[in-house]
């Protein structure tokens, strides 16, 4: 799937000479075609992803859209401060890019495991959060991501079965169940193995893969739960924040009083900024539901 990204990486760079690439000191099975074309427009900030977020934002205020590119925990968790005060306080045109999102780095631990970055990303304000789940997937959310220039996380994985046939960036019907119909449907984040496909063979599920986690497709959620009585999201992430969280938030019927994926600009003291959300005064950017 990194290949593939990379190849229509380079493909846009020679469209748009505004693409900047900054990774951190990985890569160099992928990168190279895209480095010998456009060295000036590609930097090693080496092992200091922190440095490379904040380079990022950097170029970003001189007019560049930039892509990030390291591993997954070392792109979010330990460059979280840079994203939040760099990247989404300003709106700046910086996407960041993962690779061995989930257990892609299974046998090299826990250090490396990234089971909490979609739900830490989606957090942030003005944040889109993309999981592609096959090398058109990536190409596509790709395109989206210039198409709309702002923050950005793209989550890639190994692809497993292919899938070809996507529209969109919303939900994509992977297989059918079984002839007739179905009340059940499961929804895939990031790679579509062997086992998910049986996993929705064995519950006589349609299989369905989403890739854009923030914001949702609301029109296309808002059918599936109309459609399926029981629905399963399969995700290699914690419980807590991801794509389930997310459609579960979706779909209740919870109301709540809470900040609308903003910044609050105001200067004031705690009692005024909960004055601001309890009784929406929508100059500090608060959200009823």
């Amino acid at each position: 799937m990194r290949n593939a990204f990379i190849e229509h990486l380079t493909a846009h760079m020679a469209q748009d000479e505004s693409i900047f690439l900054v990774v951190g000191d990985l890569g160099y099975s992928v990168v190279e075609p895209l480095v010998e074309r456009y060295p000036e427009r590609f930097l090693n900030a080496g092992v200091a992803e922190q440095n490379m977020t904040a380079v990022a934002c950097g170029l970003a205020r001189e007019g560049y859209k930039v892509f990030t590119y390291s591993i997954a925990n070392f792109t979010t968790l330990r460059c979280l401060e840079q994203i939040r005060n760099g990247v989404c306080y300003h709106g700046l045109p910086v996407c960041v890019v993962s690779v061995g999102g989930g257990y892609m780095y299974g046998y090299l631990g826990p250090t490396h495991h990234a089971t909490e970055d979609i739900g830490i990303m989606r957090t942030l304000p003005g944040m889109r959060v993309f999981v592609p789940f096959s090398q058109r997937s990536a190409q596509l959310a790709l395109d989206e991501v210039l198409q709309q220039p702002g923050p950005a996380y793209i989550r890639l994985g190994r692809q497993g079965k292919a899938v070809d046939d996507v529209a969109h960036n919303g939900l994509t019907l992977v297989r059918a169940g079984a002839a007739g119909s179905t009340e059940r449907a499961v929804i895939a984040v990031g790679k579509i193995c062997d086992r998910v496909v049986r996993f929705a063979e064995e519950r006589t599920a349609d299989l369905y893969a989403l890739c854009r986690v923030n914001p949702l497709p609301e029109p296309d959620l808002a059918k599936l739960f109309e459609q399926y009585a029981e629905v399963t999201v399969i995700e290699d992430h914690q419980r807590n924040g991801g794509v389930m969280s997310a459609l579960a938030e979706f779909s209740t019927g919870i109301k709540g009083v809470n900040i609308a994926g903003r910044f609050s600009l105001a200067i004031e003291h705690e009692d005024g900024q909960r004055a601001a959300l309890l009784f929406g005064d929508q100059s500090r950017n608060v959200i009823h539901e």
